[in-house]
């Protein structure tokens, strides 16, 4: 209800016991006061009969009139200067058709068919990477064929895998877009270098995007580590020269030694320098000249790491044949010396390639006692290394390595 507000001095005209009845009537309060009952009641009974009004629809905005843009049209095909068009490009243009198959590791075919009425030299570029699921792998170097016009060809390119979880086991793979900016500089330089085997670049490239230690890509025995790592990386462990060559690259491309998780471990040194088919590149590489050698050897003896240091018998029984026919008999013969270096001068008596080890042994078997851990060990030693000798008087290669003995072979 509408509230309706009366001038005071309306009510004081309307209440005739207040006014003076000698004063005279102010005309004007008098109209007012006659009208305005008038309007408050005319508002009064058109707000009784007036019906509200219905809600209004809000008007709809015209539809703007949107237009698409048309469809890009295909990037144009780049042909490089030799030719080719990538891969990647001529797949997505649809001028070849591609199955691709991979190994996880360091092989992948690609199958090509050219529905085209042209030949076309198709190109895949070393850092191309491809997947299968979760294993990832990257063109280790360039490759192209060409493909004749509604024919197919065969691609092979060299690859390595960019993890070491890599399922290693055939598979269908796709191109990917991914890039590897980590390895790019390793794999430009390995196209002017065609003697880096795929073994050793899949080694620098795992050594690049992963930094994995020692322990997860050697072949022989940690020394001290019998617990498995908590990846499997058996597909990837390589052989010490594959390792030292790894590093050697690595280095040549100007990776530091000290930013590499392979280098801390100081077995890697002796191994590669126990091993004769890489002790010239471990010189280089440790930068050990041959005036120097025989150093080397005896401070890895006497003060190299405490569960490598009995490794250097091995090295100076290989080298110093002559040294060690008189040291390590005294040294297996010595009861104060420990267990460990006892039966590596036994051991690596047989590494001395040399027949005059053999009445040495059988000596060692006499004194030592047939049953005792010692005279066994010196017993193996004396027949591997007649087996040895035998390989040579035929003109064989018999190349000793360290942990034959317990191995059972030769």
């Amino acid at each position: 209800m509408k509230t309706i507000v009366i001038h005071p001095e309306i009510i004081a005209y309307h209440n005739s016991s207040f006014r003076d009845p000698k004063q005279p009537l102010n005309k004007a309060l008098v109209a007012c006061a006659i009208l305005l009952p008038m309007v408050a009641l005319g508002g009064w009974l058109a707000g009784r009969s007036t019906l509200p009004a219905p809600p209004t629809t809000p008007a709809v905005a015209p539809v703007a009139q949107v237009s698409l843009p048309a469809p890009a049209a295909p990037a144009p095909v780049v042909i490089s200067s030799d030719g080719a068009v990538e891969l990647q490009a001529a797949v997505d243009q649809g001028l070849i058709k591609a199955a691709l198959t991979g190994n996880g590791r360091e092989h992948l075919t690609a199958e090509l068919s050219n529905p085209g009425a042209s030949p076309l030299t198709v190109k895949v570029s070393f850092g191309q990477i491809f997947e299968c699921g979760r294993s990832i792998v990257i063109a280790a170097r360039s490759a192209q064929v060409e493909v004749p016009a509604g024919k197919c060809a065969t691609l092979t390119v060299q690859t390595a895998a960019t993890r070491s979880a890599n399922r290693v086991a055939p598979g269908t793979y796709r191109l990917s877009a991914r890039t590897a900016p980590k390895i790019d500089l390793l794999l430009t330089h390995a196209q002017d270098h065609p003697e880096i085997s795929p073994t050793v670049l899949q080694t620098a490239v795992l050594a690049l995007t992963e930094n994995l230690p020692l322990s997860y890509l050697c072949k022989f025995t940690p020394a001290g580590a019998d617990l498995p790592g908590r990846l499997d990386t058996t597909a990837f462990r390589v052989e010490t020269p594959d390792l030292l060559a790894a590093l050697s690259t690595l280095r040549e491309i100007g990776v530091r030694d000290r930013d590499l998780a392979l280098t801390i471990d100081p077995q890697l040194r002796i191994e590669a320098m126990i091993d004769p088919t890489c002790r010239a590149a471990a010189m280089r590489y440790y930068r050990i000249t041959s005036g120097a050698e025989w150093n080397y050897w005896k401070n890895e003896l006497l003060e190299g790491d405490p569960g490598t240091r009995h490794y250097a018998l091995f090295g100076i029984a290989r080298f110093y044949p002559e040294i060690a026919l008189d040291m390590l008999p005294k040294w297996a013969r010595e009861k104060r010396t420990t267990a460990i270096f006892r039966l590596t001068a036994v051991q690596a008596l047989a590494d001395t390639q040399r027949p005059e080890a053999i009445p040495v042994l059988q000596k060692l078997v006499n004194e030592l006692g047939r049953n005792t851990e010692l005279g066994r060990a010196a017993v193996d030693a004396a027949q591997i290394l007649n087996l040895r000798l035998e390989k040579i008087a035929g003109g064989l290669p018999a190349v000793a390595f360290r942990g034959d003995l317990a191995k059972g072979t030769f």
